[in-house]
């Protein structure tokens, strides 16, 4: 156990991170508006979530450098540039949707004023991802995803009929609507989300160079316990991820869908809603749960950016450097978490903004994995170590589902611009 816990870290920290507090607020929709319904397309984007983040977390490990850096060494620079400048946008809207609904739950928790939790919880975010070493602060954040049980917690009071929530999994209830079209592509837009792909190529780039290693594609002879520990650790996250995922959506259907409420936009509003359904246990957990995800989540996301800025720019950039020596690493996180923040100040609806947010991962998901699946099988950048065969099938699977979802996302939005 206690070697099964070492190989945990930037897997399990991605996967967690997943469950941030815009993506508990799908879910919670998705519980309200269809109960069990949809419980089956997290069986189907688990094995498709494991197989793209684990060629993330190699190409990293393998070749020692970012998927934005990659980009730059073997692929035209507008397309490096596209590919980051979309990923920033995305990154700041889905910070301010992290932010305000970490300070909206603090103020249903202890009252007072959301706005201002809001921007404080943003400078915390801020000064721990600069203020501490990346060994201190890998560390909290992997205690940090102990956070999600409480959403496991809020399961025993919810009296979910377990043959009904278990048989969903494997018996789909297929709905021919555009609300439920467009709730199935929120589920894979919130699962397989682009910032998660730079930040497990950067992480195992920092655990590299905490370890004092090459990069595996110089040493592939000694690569596969290094490979196996990536595949352990990464299965491990995205498992996690997944049942807190079915957690939050049994949870709801149980309580909102079973009590007639179907209209769910934020995370903060199915906690406030849970309290007269569940009681004020399943609230409370809820509502803290929103809170410690959204800790683990921000840094994340401020940090995937980071990543990318720094690797397009050709500069260093690393969670263990000195704030002085990567300050466009350390202001790239000021500044994005900064600007998250400030959305909701300036008069911009959160949830409004998550949903034009999906709209950027949309464009920026299909194209991005199709890249990665390049890199991956480029021995110029992987040497001998390009994906095995099984790898690649996996792949290419997970981003044809991922593209089609998108382009179908993107009609939905079109039509309703429209």
């Amino acid at each position: 156990m206690r070697d099964f816990l070492r190989a945990l870290g930037p897997g399990l920290i991605t996967g967690a991170a997943d469950d941030d507090p815009s993506g508990i607020g799908t879910h919670s929709q998705v519980g309200a508006a269809f109960g069990y319904g949809l419980a089956w397309t997290f069986v189907l984007s688990f094995p498709l979530m494991v197989a793209i983040q684990q060629i993330a977390a190699e190409i990293g490990r393998v070749t020692g450098a970012g998927i934005a850096r990659n980009l730059r060494r073997h692929y035209p620079r507008p397309l490096l540039w596209t590919m980051v400048s979309l990923l920033i946008v995305a990154n700041i809207i889905n910070l301010g949707a992290d932010l305000s609904a970490m300070g909206a739950a603090l103020a249903l928790l202890a009252g007072g004023s959301s706005g201002l939790y809001t921007l404080l919880f943003g400078i915390l975010c801020i000064v721990l991802e600069v203020g501490l070493s990346y060994p201190r602060y890998a560390a909290i954040l992997k205690w940090s995803t102990l956070s999600l049980f409480t959403y496991v917690a809020v399961l025993f009071v919810a009296h979910v009929p377990w043959g009904t929530a278990l048989k969903s999994l494997v018996v789909p209830d297929i709905r021919f609507s555009a609300a439920y079209a467009t709730a199935f592509v929120a589920i894979l837009g919130t699962t397989i989300s682009p910032y998660l792909f730079f930040w497990q190529a950067g992480q195992e780039i920092e655990e590299q160079h905490r370890r004092h290693a090459k990069p595996l594609c110089l040493t592939p002879l000694t690569a596969g316990p290094e490979l196996r520990r990536i595949r352990l650790d990464t299965l491990t996250g995205m498992g996690f991820s997944t049942l807190i995922s079915l957690a939050i959506v049994f949870a709801t259907a149980a309580t909102l869908h079973a009590g007639g409420i179907r209209d769910i936009t934020t995370s903060s509003q199915a906690a406030e809603a849970l309290r007269p359904v569940a009681g004020q246990f399943a609230f409370a957990m809820f509502a803290l749960g929103i809170v410690g995800t959204g800790l683990l989540a921000v840094p994340v996301l401020a940090g995937s950016a980071a990543y990318a800025v720094t690797e397009m720019a050709g500069r260093a950039g690393s969670l263990d450097a000195k704030p002085l020596s990567a300050r466009l690493f350390y202001g790239t996180i000021a500044a994005t978490t900064l600007a998250g923040a400030s959305l909701n100040t300036v008069g911009i609806d959160p949830a409004r903004a998550l949903y034009w947010a999906a709209v950027v991962n949309g464009l920026l998901a299909g194209p991005l994995m199709i890249v990665m699946m390049l890199i991956a099988r480029n021995r110029r950048a992987m040497g001998r170590l390009t994906i095995s065969r099984a790898q690649h099938w996996a792949g290419w699977a997970a981003t044809a589902v991922m593209s089609g979802a998108s382009l179908l996302f993107l009609a939905f939005a079109v039509a309703q611009a429209g």
